[in-house]
């Protein structure tokens, strides 16, 4: 009888295997181009591209995903407008950042005024004159919300070629939009005024800033003094106290490194001499009638004691989110009466929004009314937040890249909150929080390796030693 056309051949063992292989290739070659059809989710679609090869770690899809943009400004950047500033070039002022920072907004200097006052001057990189209301470049930062800092790059919400003709330091002599406060030698403030300047700028490190601060230089040590009168203040008013621990993370193709802030004195003394401007700011706009996005946030809803850090952790948990608002109203968090971030134009829409409003008063022009406030505030807010969420998302994925290439590391944690059997674990060197399975009360120190880094699920997984 004659065997059917369909049937095989006897095969040998080796030959049965090599089928067996080929039919198995087949079979994950079509279920992965079922995968790269339709997905499951986002990160089932990252793990299967870093499968293929087609991306490797250190590419993050955040930005993308939520829809932040990662191409630079393009537009033109015009000249400064021809106008009257009051000279403050004879004032030594100072621009005090973080090493390598490349978009100096502000600088803080002091003036002596006699009878024990001393004249705080914050300056402001006068960006609202290169980019007002409505033109093409305040359209532009709209649309964004702030500047895109990411561990690999970071994307301006304005062009870097703004950044060059308005920042604060970068050329001898620079116009400058500068809020006063006149303190005495409590921190109370006396009057507080708004102009428009030209000043001299030094441009300081953090480190080299504290450097002079500890060698008993001026303004350094006044600026230090008024500071804490100020925080004595507000801490009197409400303020709350949250000290956690911060990094920066960098990272590039070939890896990632994550390294704790430091936290120099004159790193909180320049916080302080921001938000002592952001409330004169406030106070000048609420005294000529003129609509800010005014920052308001609610009394947190109970109190926390303590200063450890389970205190500080659950004390940032009782923070309300901020709210924007065209007209002023208390910030519980800040124990201040009013308040408008108003230091970082070149950085953040709304504090561009605050200095074009700032400047429509002090030219005699037509300030934004509230209503066009409130929807400003509305579309810098949604895309803000996009970009806010992409940064954090690809600060942990390039966190968990440079843990994962250290598996035998030991790491300091400490347990900063419980619910039943579950508790979170705060790793300072790492600014890292995640969930272990520990009876372990609130406060206690562990020791813990850190292991199966997923990186499309931002998971990693802690166990104690």
């Amino acid at each position: 009888m004659t065997a059917p056309s369909s049937a095989l051949p006897e095969l040998t063992a080796a030959q049965r295997t090599e089928v067996e292989l080929v039919a198995r290739g087949k079979q994950e070659k079509s279920r992965t181009l079922r995968d790269l059809a339709q997905p499951e989710t986002p990160e089932a679609a990252h793990a299967l591209l870093l499968r293929l090869g087609l991306w490797n770690e250190a590419r993050t899809p955040y930005a993308d995903r939520l829809g932040a943009t990662l191409q630079p400004v393009g537009l033109e950047v015009p000249g400064f407008p021809e106008e009257a500033r009051l000279d403050l070039t004879h004032l030594p002022a100072y621009a005090i950042d973080d090493e390598g920072n490349r978009d100096p907004d502000d600088a803080v200097g002091l003036e002596d005024l006699g009878g024990g006052l001393t004249r705080l001057w914050v300056h402001v990189a006068d960006v609202a004159a290169l980019a007002p209301a409505g033109s093409p470049l305040d359209e532009e930062a709209r649309s964004r919300g702030a500047t895109l800092y990411l561990p690999d790059q970071t994307i301006g919400m304005l062009p870097d070629a703004l950044v060059d003709r308005t920042g604060l330091g970068l050329s001898e002599i620079t116009p400058a939009l500068s809020i006063s406060l006149d303190l005495d030698a409590d921190g109370n403030a006396d009057a507080v005024d708004v102009q428009l300047t030209r000043v001299r700028v030094t441009r300081l490190t953090y480190t080299q800033a504290q450097q002079r601060l500890e060698a008993g230089e001026e303004p350094f040590v006044t600026l230090a003094r008024l500071a804490r009168a100020s925080r004595e203040l507000r801490e009197a008013e409400g303020a709350l106290s949250i000290d956690l621990p911060e990094v920066r993370v960098k990272a590039d193709e070939q890896g990632a490194a994550v390294s704790p802030l430091p936290r120099p004195e004159m790193r909180f003394v320049v916080q302080e001499c921001m938000t002592l401007a952001g409330w004169a700011a406030a106070i000048y706009a609420d005294d000529h009638a003129l609509p800010l996005p005014f920052a308001t946030q609610d009394a947190p809803t109970w109190d926390v004691r303590g200063d450890t850090l389970p205190a500080h952790w659950a004390r940032r948990k009782t923070l309300a989110r901020t709210r924007f608002q065209p007209a002023p109203g208390p910030h519980h968090g800040m124990g201040l009466d009013l308040y408008a971030q108003a230091t970082s134009p070149m950085r953040r829409y709304l504090d561009l929004v605050v200095h074009q409003q700032l400047r429509a008063q002090l030219t005699g022009n037509e300030p934004l009314s509230g209503k066009e406030v409130a929807a400003r505030v509305a579309q810098a807010q949604m895309n803000a937040d996009a970009t806010r969420q992409a940064e954090r998302l690809s600060r942990k994925h390039h966190t968990l890249r440079a843990v994962a290439a250290q598996p035998e590391r030991e790491w300091d944690a400490v347990v900063v909150d419980r619910r039943g059997p579950q508790a979170t674990l705060l790793i300072p060197d790492l600014a890292l929080d995640l969930p272990l399975s520990t009876p372990a009360p609130a406060g206690t120190a562990l020791k813990v390796r850190l292991t199966d880094v997923n990186l499309p699920a931002l998971t990693v997984r802690a166990r104690t030693v």
